[in-house]
């Protein structure tokens, strides 16, 4: 099992985010704003689904760790830090997934 983290991959966008955007793909993406995160987060997240409704689990797999990736770019991208993400799922997590969900205002 890997040791990689979230917030090893936090810190990996952070330090290319000053890069060059014509050396650095993550510098490339956040150079284009959280809409050129944010559409390349979705297209991620299709061939996610499209993997796993095939039961291709190598492809979701790789598919997974891309948007795992464009997600830490969108958040980089957004001024969001994974902590506070992180802390919403904590929150969430501490009663039961049903009762959390019934406790959320509608919108």
């Amino acid at each position: 099992m890997s040791a990689y983290t979230l917030d090893d991959l936090a810190r990996l966008v952070a330090s290319r985010a000053g890069s060059a955007p014509d050396h650095s793909y993550t510098a490339k993406l956040l150079a284009g704003g959280p809409a050129l995160a944010a559409k390349k987060l979705g297209e991620e997240a299709i061939e996610a689904v499209i993997a796993a409704v095939q039961g291709d689990r190598t492809a979701l797999t790789n598919e997974a760790a891309d948007v795992l990736y464009h997600l830490v770019v969108l958040l980089r991208a957004a001024g969001v830090e994974l902590s506070a993400v992180m802390a919403e799922l904590e929150r969430r997590t501490a009663q039961g997934g049903l009762a959390e969900k019934a406790s959320r205002p509608r919108a």
